[in-house]
């Protein structure tokens, strides 16, 4: 008599298990992904990149739940590895959030004209503080 022998029916779980409802359960989970995913591209274009963390959300969901979409994901990051490098930094398991949004914000800032670019006069001001206190 093995152990699952002795667990109690559960008509949800033999449900969940039938070709049908999978199907259509990873469908769902694609397409709150995708939505997910074009929320967070209009965000990550307004001002605040508070977008980024809903695209990788969706991006996430989706990728977890159809092949198709990571076959596609694999094939965009070998056209585009300097686009989606960021994003692939956030999809991993410990993801580095504040170097990322820092290094989005710096790439923003290039269409600016120099004298307006106010986060390299930051970085410059606040390492050569660091720099001049570590002496």
């Amino acid at each position: 008599m093995s152990v699952t022998s002795l667990r109690p029916f559960n008509p949800l779980r033999a449900a969940s298990n039938h070709p049908v409802l999978r199907r259509l359960g990873r469908g769902l989970a694609v397409g709150v992904g995708g939505v997910l995913m074009v929320i967070g591209g209009i965000g990550a274009v307004l001002p605040g990149h508070l977008g980024a963390p809903v695209l990788v959300v969706g991006l996430v969901i989706s990728l977890r739940a159809s092949f198709r979409a990571r076959r596609q994901f694999i094939d965009l990051q070998r056209r585009h590895p300097k686009v989606l490098f960021p994003i692939r930094r956030l999809l991993r398991r410990e993801p580095e959030i504040a170097p990322v949004a820092w290094q989005t914000f710096l790439r923003s800032e290039r269409i600016l004209p120099r004298r307006l670019r106010i986060a390299v006069r930051l970085r410059h001001r606040f390492f050569r503080r660091r720099a001049a206190l570590a002496t």
